[in-house]
């Protein structure tokens, strides 16, 4: 399970066959809290809850089609570049992507990420 929103919105909205997910912090749902202080630790959990939001939607990780990477500090991207391309099978199947530093995240994590997927056509 995602951990609920930690503001007005939902977790993901689905337009057709394009699932648009909100932007997802390390929070672990069973605490509401931050994994932990450290970048690796909060991507991984990213993770998790993104494939928790997927699965709700009947998607998974190779349905991502784009995603938004923020950081706090910069020097993290490489730390966190080995942590999400562990999350794809194979660099045929990574997402078209953009990284981004920003001044703060919620929860002074220190990256969130947000993804546009797409649902399998019946």
């Amino acid at each position: 399970d995602a951990p609920k929103p930690i503001g007005p919105y939902n977790q993901a909205i689905q337009i057709n066959y394009l699932l648009y997910l909100s932007g997802q912090i390390g929070i672990d749902p069973s605490t509401g809290q931050l994994v932990s202080d450290d970048v690796r630790n909060q991507t991984q959990q990213v993770f998790r809850n993104i494939q928790a939001v997927l699965h709700a939607a009947g998607a998974d990780l190779t349905q991502i089609a784009r995603c938004l990477v923020l950081l706090t500090d910069m020097n993290d991207f490489q730390s966190v570049n080995q942590i999400y391309a562990s999350f794809f099978p194979s660099m045929e199947n990574y997402p078209a992507r953009s990284t981004f530093a920003v001044k703060t995240l919620p929860a002074n994590a220190k990256v969130e990420i947000e993804c546009t997927a797409y649902t399998k056509q019946e």
